[in-house]
């Protein structure tokens, strides 16, 4: 009735006289109190489950502390219970799935916090997505419940929904489309590729300065390569020298006199890259049958009206 393990539950109902109610509310109390004490520990296994019905598609990831529990059949089972509710409900946000009554009369984040005091294990209702809408597609990678993603099209076409479903696993975007992606992420991607474009500059001058003094700029890319390689006999001291100078001298020369129209045009190369690569309609299409095509330009093969309305993605691991 409760998960508890036997010794858990003989003890309880001893301490309970034999009264059922008092004992579950024995093991209840013990098992949040359990969960309190573990609750700065670490949180990296765990199970993510995706299900669409009635216009409606959601995943829900709880998290444990090891794979062992992960797997374990109660532990899926409790998930899909959570899932099952959140889908049936429509819930909008991770607060609405933690309030959600299951079966056992409790919320859902009290009944994870029952777990934990039965395994020992912290636990928690960690992600929450969802999509409303027709054209739903979901998908659980490999069907190892570590990754999962929400598809929405706006036709229908199941084929084509399972494997854009695929590539969000796969690829991993972070927006839809350049459209979508935050103004703040496209400020400091600009901002970052100008600083690596001045650097490159600047380091392509250099190398090009110590080349010409005669001295092997492989050798002197760093001070600790620079002593190392000094060490070995591999360079004198006077060339060591005469590369640090270049590349204090040069280095400053150039960073001063760059082009900013030529860095501005090549940072905004980078950051279309940027987009391509990151963006889910302009990525290369995974799954396609050996011609490189974008994300869009397959779906208008396979209807010329077919699109990506919104997705969703949640996974387990450190990308």
């Amino acid at each position: 009735m409760t998960g508890a393990g036997l010794a858990d539950v003989k003890k309880a109902l001893t301490e309970a006289d034999g009264d059922f109610d008092k004992a579950k509310e024995l093991l209840r109390e013990r098992g949040l109190a359990i969960a309190a004490k573990r609750s700065d520990r670490e949180t990296s296994n765990g199970c993510v489950l995706v299900k669409a019905a009635d216009g409606f598609a959601a995943m829900v990831a709880v998290k444990c502390e090891t794979d062992f529990v992960a797997n374990g059949a109660d532990f899926v089972a409790m998930v899909q219970e959570i899932l099952d509710a959140a889908v049936a409900a429509k819930a909008q946000s991770i607060d609405e799935v933690k309030a959600l009554k299951l079966a056992n009369g409790e919320d859902a984040a009290t009944t994870v916090q029952q777990r934990s005091g039965i395994t020992g294990e912290k636990m928690e209702i960690d992600g929450y997505n969802f999509l409303t809408g027709e054209n739903l597609s979901v998908y659980d990678h490999m069907g190892r419940h570590t990754l999962a993603t929400l598809v929405q099209l706006n036709k229908n076409n199941e084929e084509a929904g399972h494997k854009i479903a695929m590539q969000v696993a796969a690829m991993k975007p972070v927006a839809l489309n350049e459209a979508s992606v935050p103004q703040s992420v496209k400020d400091e991607e600009y901002k970052v590729a100008v600083q690596k474009t001045k650097e490159e500059q600047v380091e392509k001058a250099v190398v090009a300065a110590i080349k010409k003094a005669g001295v092997n700029p492989n050798l002197v890319d760093s001070d600790d390569h620079i002593e190392s390689n000094i060490n070995k006999g591999w360079l004198t001291r006077e060339d060591a020298d005469k590369a640090i100078e270049i590349r204090k001298t040069v280095g400053a020369e150039k960073a001063a006199s760059l082009n900013e129209a030529m860095i501005e045009n090549i940072a905004k190369g980078r950051l279309n890259k940027f987009f391509k690569e990151n963006c889910l309609v302009d990525q290369e299409f995974q799954f396609s049958d050996g011609d490189k095509i974008n994300v869009a330009d397959w779906l208008k093969a396979q209807d010329k009206e077919l699109e990506v309305v919104d997705y969703k993605r949640f996974t387990l691991s450190a990308e």
